[in-house]
């Protein structure tokens, strides 16, 4: 469904996207996480041909970004983080409106209009004005507003921001819904509603791909050690007793008011799981032991660790290269230059 092949976005001297190759198949929802300035944003807009890369290939569904963007940008829906509503306007008034903008008339838009409505459950507020609509459901009716075309691929940026948990929770289910045939990206800093909603995650930084598949196994890939907290009483020190286990990295105790001791003990990462070793070590030592628990590793800890370690200088541009001169926001790609999806362009809309 999506295809990027060694694509490269440069504005001006900085490189905001390097050489990142990437396959999307049809149907799957994609996380894209990343710091500010990690190329994410820029990699999302020449997917959905809002501008066009510097070197390298994107196509959807077949079609090539550059060459054929008007057809791109149909098969797209586009929601930005503050759904771009008119305040003024009644629900069903705007999403008649934007069914015209996708040139949808007459039976064709009502149907639209009917669809859109029941996938978002905007049934109820259809009469209210936009401006009288919670957070909640004006994100429903930008993404409404973003179905009414059917697209085979749907973007959705911070689809959860400044929700409460309730509506958090509707609006994981509504995007679990509108899976299927239809691909989803979902850009957000958001790391454990990325992980309850995707198959998928592509972690940027530095302007790279730093790490691509199913949360549970990147999380499951990430090196560092194994870690267990246990809460014991006895005659003699948890830590010195631990201390003992094979394998075994570090331990340390810490007294607690009620005169029991916390102790936290550290294996070399790829350690079998050691709980029954430390709970046999405390019996044979006649520990009284209340909690022993591992720790659990999260999508929080991939993410400071790749992108801690990803952050590099950038490199000088190639000798003899003229560097692009960035233009203003908002002005137009120039057409592209040749054929494929390589082009050379003066410019280009956000920064890294």
């Amino acid at each position: 469904m999506i295809s990027l092949r060694q694509v490269q976005k440069r504005f001006g001297r900085v490189v905001a996207v390097r050489g990142v190759s990437l396959d999307i198949p049809q149907g799957q929802i994609v996380g894209i996480l990343g710091p500010n300035g990690a190329g994410k944003t820029t990699t999302v807009r020449m997917i959905a041909a809002a501008i066009p890369p510097t070197k390298g290939s994107v196509e959807v569904a077949g079609l090539d970004a550059v060459g054929r963007s008007l057809e791109v940008r149909r098969k797209m829906g586009y929601m930005p983080e503050s759904a771009p509503l008119y305040r003024e306007m009644r629900v069903r008034d705007f999403l008649r409106y934007r069914a015209g903008l996708f040139g949808l008339t007459g039976k064709r838009r009502a149907e639209a209009v009917a669809r859109a409505a029941g996938q978002c459950q905007l049934e109820n507020v259809m009469h209210r004005r936009c401006a009288e609509l919670s957070k909640g459901y004006r994100q429903r009716t930008g993404l409404a507003s973003v179905l009414l075309h059917d697209p085979e691929v749907l973007i959705l940026d911070e689809p959860t921001s400044g929700l409460d948990p309730s509506q958090i929770a509707e609006t994981r289910s509504l995007i679990k819904g509108l899976a299927g045939r239809r691909t989803m990206l979902i850009v957000s800093h958001i790391l454990h509603e990325v992980e309850k909603s995707c198959d998928r995650i592509i972690l940027f930084a530095a302007g790279q791909v730093q790490a691509d598949g199913a949360p549970e196994d990147l999380i499951r890939q990430l090196p560092g050690s194994e870690q267990y907290t246990i809460e014991a009483r006895g005659q003699r020190s948890a830590a010195d007793i631990f201390r003992t286990l094979p394998r075994i990295e570090h331990a340390e105790s810490t007294a607690l008011p009620d005169g029991w001791e916390r102790c936290t003990i550290t294996f070399a990462r790829g350690t079998p799981d050691r709980r029954e070793h430390i709970a046999r070590a405390a019996a044979e030592a006649s520990l009284l032991v209340r909690e022993l628990h591992a720790r659990v590793s999260t999508l929080e800890d991939v993410y400071l660790s790749l992108v801690a370690s990803a952050f590099i200088p950038p490199p000088p541009l190639p000798a003899g290269e003229v560097a692009e001169s960035a233009r203003p926001e908002g002005a137009s790609s120039p057409a592209p230059s040749g054929g494929g999806g390589r082009v050379r362009e003066a410019g280009g809309g956000e920064g890294p």
